[in-house]
């Protein structure tokens, strides 16, 4: 199943494909197919130190992170193995051991 993008222009997740376009039934924006495509291609995910992420990777948390809504804290230098790059303001999303599902911002992992 393929997933589509984001309306650029209202955000809206419930785009739909139109011949070559894109299109955005809250807001009628329409957007060429192949402009989604690169935009992907070009956005790059890097750590805390400029180094490339990709999917796949395995990575080491440099900072103590509180959980949100419970009394559990990822730790320092904890290393997380095969991450997915997803995109919004938390770009990854990985397992972690003991915690389970979770999202991280880059800026707090340095790739291992």
């Amino acid at each position: 199943m393929s997933t589509l993008p984001a309306c650029p222009t209202c955000k809206s997740a419930y785009t739909y494909e139109d011949g070559e376009n894109y299109v955005c039934p809250e807001c009628a924006h329409e957007w060429p197919q192949t402009a989604a495509e690169s935009a992907a291609e070009e956005s790059v995910v890097r750590d805390a130190f400029g180094n490339e992420l990709k999917a796949g990777d395995s990575i080491t948390v440099i900072k103590d992170l509180k959980i949100k809504g419970s009394s559990s804290v990822v730790k320092v230098g904890s290393k997380i193995r095969i991450i997915r790059l997803v995109s919004g303001d938390h770009d990854i999303d990985c397992k972690i051991d003991g915690i389970g599902a979770m999202q991280l911002k880059s800026e707090f992992v340095k790739k291992a």
